[in-house]
């Protein structure tokens, strides 16, 4: 399927986009939350894609949405199930081990490896602008999730001997995540957003959950706060992924899923007023930065 036409993102859609990033930063903040209180990585998986696949099946039936698929989509669609799996229990892996924000600043090299899956797999060129802000928006990332340890006093190494194993988890999702939004486009993006999501999230579930059963059953929360974190990261992520395969796909996944960028900022901000996570002033630089890069990139005229 061929990459839309490029054009200026309107209001409403840029607003939904920086929604969907507030949404996914929510979500990650309450399902460490979970972790802090007894939930483990699979078992958060498996809660969160099935509670989506339900609420995505009952609305299917409500709407009478058509449920056939084409030879290239019954071929399309376990894939990119098998990778968002991947993808969740690796981002959630690095959730648990490193403050939110962080996790997620890694994570959010994805915009670039969607640029790659797509020149790599369909001959797509990255636009001039994408190329030009993404650099300016992970420097500002960078900043504002302290990676080289300057506002925690660590250092580089101490930093990195902390956080490589999380950041390691972050970026191999980020890798998958967008050879399966790629896939999705170009592959499966004829294809209902509600069904499509319907579909990947019951295979993620059902992956996640026999993981959890053959390490021996679910690991449940063991004090009110988790559950209360449980059931937001569910309700989060559930919002968050059906409007992610519905809208992007129109939109183009590689020219506009940049935008998203500011979940590490909405996480940030988050973590520090619910999980208590400290702001430094050159976080809040770096914060600026990023937003000040993901408006231009959202607003910017394109022909």
């Amino acid at each position: 399927m061929p990459e839309p036409p490029a054009r200026a993102l309107s209001g409403l859609a840029f607003a939904t986009l920086l929604s969907i990033a507030f949404v996914f930063g929510a979500n990650h903040v309450a399902a460490r939350l979970a972790f802090d209180h007894g939930v483990d990585v699979p078992t958060a998986v498996t809660v969160r894609s099935l509670g989506t696949a339900l609420a995505v099946g009952l609305l299917l039936i409500i709407q009478k949405v058509p449920t056939r698929l084409n030879a290239r989509e019954r071929k399309a669609l376990p894939a990119i199930g098998v990778l968002v799996a991947i993808q969740s229990v690796w981002l959630y892996s690095a959730v648990a081990r490193l403050p939110v924000a962080l996790a997620l600043l890694a994570f959010n090299l994805f915009p670039l490896m969607t640029a790659l899956w797509a020149r790599v797999l369909y001959g797509h060129r990255a636009e001039r602008a994408l190329m030009i802000a993404m650099p300016l928006i992970l420097f500002g990332l960078v900043l504002a999730l302290d990676v080289f340890g300057a506002a925690s006093g660590l250092g580089a190494a101490g930093q990195w001997q902390q956080i490589g194993a999380g950041v390691a988890f972050a970026v191999g999702a980020a890798v998958v995540f967008g050879l399966a939004l790629v896939l999705t486009q170009h592959e499966a993006g004829a294809l209902d957003g509600r069904l499509r999501t319907f579909g990947t999230m019951a295979m993620v579930g059902v992956l996640a959950g026999s993981v959890s059963l053959a390490r021996g059953g679910f690991a449940l929360p063991d004090a009110p706060p988790g559950w209360w974190g449980l059931g937001l990261l569910t309700l989060f992520y559930g919002t968050g992924i059906t409007v992610l395969f519905t809208l992007l796909p129109r939109l183009g996944v590689v020219g506009n899923s940049a935008i998203m960028n500011v979940e590490p900022v909405f996480a940030l901000v988050l973590a520090w007023v619910i999980l208590g996570q400290a702001i430094a002033p050159v976080q809040v630089l770096g914060a600026l930065i990023v937003v000040g890069a993901v408006v231009w990139l959202g607003m910017r005229k394109r022909r």
